[in-house]
């Protein structure tokens, strides 16, 4: 159930959001813009036969990217202007819009909080153009265009696994693999709790098991096509995450910074994995 404190939020978030803002025209673009500039780099290809495999090591490590960029961007304040824009968009906003009480949307206008602003995708461009054409000298054009088109593919499964985690509950999302799997997973993510720490991967938790900052206890392919199952969920957590989902601590133990642990909440979460300093 939804806090009062979360209440509050929601409905002063809401209020602030431009009238000129429309969720459908925001992933209209970002996602025309997107499957148009994957679509430009397939068209560009020429005779690719082997480079088609340098997918698995750049979205691997897209993977890893993704878990560092949640862990030490998203969750970590860096007093810089984009950083500090980050964070606060993040951890300010979006943490306090959506909890593991209530993490759906349920209005277009909703669309803001969840998807990013169309400069990551322009960011995210550039980049992979830069790889991209360093690879290309290196090993050829056709292994060049990989890396936009793996690194875009792999922002718009991100934007899309996101959006299915806080769309309400419905067939699809409870019974797809991988989409359940990151919609459980990321829910106990939004647990006030354990935020800062704990499943920071958004489309495969590949970084999380590996790195141990997974909410589960168990192997790789468990973890990929763990769907709704919390039977292997670490001890360890249940207490904190059970604590913050309670109106009183939140209100009294959580900032726009995020928890303020106790050391109890500190050790359960050192004993479930790792503790990343914030």
């Amino acid at each position: 159930m939804i806090t009062e404190k979360q209440a509050r939020f929601r409905q002063n978030y809401l209020q602030q959001v431009s009238p000129w803002y429309h969720g459908l025209l925001h992933i209209g673009v970002m996602y025309g813009a997107g499957i148009a500039a994957i679509a430009w780099c397939v068209g560009q290809l020429t005779n690719p036969t082997w480079e088609w495999l340098l997918i698995i090591p750049i979205a691997i490590a897209g993977n890893f990217v993704e878990w560092g960029m949640h862990m030490h961007i998203m969750h970590r304040l860096k007093d810089v202007f984009a950083l500090r824009a980050i964070f606060d968009r993040h951890t300010r906003q979006h943490h306090q819009y959506f909890t593991d009480n209530e993490f759906t949307i349920h209005s277009i206008k909703e669309f803001r909080i969840v998807f990013f602003p169309w400069r990551v995708l322009i960011v995210l461009v550039v980049a992979s153009a830069i790889f991209g054409g360093l690879a290309a000298l290196l090993l050829g054009p056709d292994a060049g265009y990989m890396f936009p088109i793996t690194m875009i593919g792999h922002y718009m499964v991100y934007e899309t696994f996101h959006f299915c985690c806080h769309v309400p509950e419905n067939r699809f999302v409870r019974h797809m693999p991988l989409i359940n799997t990151i919609r459980r997973h990321h829910s106990a993510h939004h647990n006030m709790g354990i935020m800062m720490h704990i499943n920071m991967n958004l489309t495969l938790p590949i970084a999380d098991w590996m790195l141990g900052t997974s909410d589960l206890d168990r192997g790789l392919l468990g973890h990929l096509f763990n769907g709704y199952d919390t039977t292997h969920q670490k001890p360890a957590l249940r207490k904190v995450m059970e604590k913050y989902r309670h109106d009183k601590v939140e209100s009294e133990r959580v900032t726009l910074e995020g928890p303020a642990l106790e050391e109890e909440d500190l050790r359960a979460l050192a004993e479930a994995g790792r503790v990343v300093p914030v």
